[in-house]
C-alpha cells in the first residue's frame, strides 16, 4: 500500500510541476519513445535473466504491491510456535515431535499458526534444524555455523531480485538518451519546416531522456531498494528463529530460549517483554 501511495506521490508531483510552469501535458505522451524505453529495458532483463530470476522477480513485485510487512504479530506467533515445540520436546522428549516435522502441515502443533505454515523457508528451517538434532550428535555451535551457511545461501537468493531492478533502473537513463537521439535523427530530417514545427519535434525528443531519468530515480530504482529491505526483514526474521532454537538446543529452558529469540527481533517491531509474558499465559489455556 505505501509503495502505491509512494507512485501516486511521484507522479502528482512531476504532474503539477509541469503544470505549474504552464507546460503541456500533451507534450509529455509520446507513445514511441514509451515503446523503445520500455521495450529495451524488458529486453535487456530478459538477455540478462535466466528464467527462474525472472519468476522470483514476478513472485517479489507481488510482495510490494500485495503484501504486507512482517510486523509484531508475526513475530509474537512465531515466538508462540517455537514455545509448544520446546515445552513438547522438554516434556516427552525429542522424539515426541518426530512426526510434526515431518508433516508440518498436519501436525496440531503448526496448525495452530496457518501463516507460518505457509512461510516455506521458516518451515523448513525449523523441520531441517531439529531433523539433525534427531537424526546427530551435532554440537550446537556446529549446528549454528550450518544455520548460519543457510541464512547467508538464502539472503543472497532473496537479493537476486533486487539486483536485477537495480540492473534495469541503472540502464533506462541510458535508454532514455537512446530514445533521444533516435528523435533528433528524426527532427535532423525536418530541418527545413518552420522553427515552431522544429522546437515541437525537439521537445518531443527530449522526453525520452526525462523519461529514462524519471523512471530511473522515481519509479524502479526505488522498487530494487523495497525489494532489498523485504529481503533483509525476511532474513531477521528467519535470524529470530536461529537464536532460539540454538539457545534451546544447547540446553536453555524453554522460557529462555524464547527470551533469546525475542532479544534479536528488530525495535520498531519488538514485542516486549510483558506481551511476550501474556500470549504465553494466554497460549497455556
Amino acid at each position: 500500500m505505501i509503495a502505491i501511495i509512494g507512485v501516486l506521490v511521484v507522479t502528482t508531483a512531476v504532474i503539477i510541476g509541469y503544470k505549474m510552469e504552464h507546460g503541456n501535458l500533451a507534450v509529455l505522451f509520446q507513445p514511441a519513445e514509451v515503446v523503445i524505453i520500455f521495450g529495451c529495458a524488458i529486453g535487456g532483463f530478459l538477455i540478462a535473466s535466466p528464467l527462474k530470476v525472472i519468476k522470483a522477480l514476478m513472485r517479489s513485485i507481488g510482495k510490494i504491491f500485495g503484501s504486507k510487512t512482517i510486523g509484531k504479530e508475526d513475530y509474537l506467533e512465531v515466538l508462540m510456535l517455537l514455545n509448544g515445540i520446546f515445552y513438547k520436546i522438554r516434556q516427552q522428549g525429542l522424539v515426541s515431535i518426530e512426526s510434526d516435522v515431518d508433516n508440518p502441515e498436519e501436525s496440531p502443533i503448526f496448525n495452530k499458526y496457518p501463516k507460518i505454515v505457509k512461510n516455506h523457508h521458516a518451515i523448513a528451517l525449523i523441520a531441517d534444524t531439529l531433523r539433525t538434532v534427531m537424526t546427530t550428535t551435532i554440537a550446537p555451535h556446529e549446528l549454528e555455523a550450518v544455520i548460519d551457511s543457510e541464512l547467508d545461501a538464502h539472503y543472497e537468493e532473496s537479493m537476486v531480485p533486487a539486483k536485477s531492478v537495480s540492473f534495469v533502473a541503472d540502464g533506462l537513463p541510458g535508454l532514455g538518451i537512446v530514445a533521444a537521439v533516435l528523435g533528433v535523427v528524426l527532427t535532423m530530417g525536418k530541418i527545413s519546416e518552420p522553427p515552431e514545427v522544429l522546437g515541437h519535434s525537439i521537445g518531443a525528443a527530449l522526453v525520452g531522456t526525462f523519461m529514462g531519468v524519471l523512471l530511473c530515480y522515481g519509479y524502479v530504482g526505488p522498487i530494487g531498494k523495497n525489494l532489498e529491505h523485504i529481503a533483509t526483514d525476511e532474513l531477521q526474521y528467519l535470524n529470530v528463529l536461529k537464536v532460539a532454537l540454538i539457545a534451546f538446543i544447547g540446553g536453555a529452558a524453554p522460557k529462555v530460549a524464547i527470551e533469546f529469540g525475542r532479544r534479536v527481533i528488530p525495535g520498531n517491531v519488538k514485542p516486549t517483554f510483558s506481551e511476550v509474558d501474556d500470549a504465553l499465559k494466554q497460549a497455556k489455556k
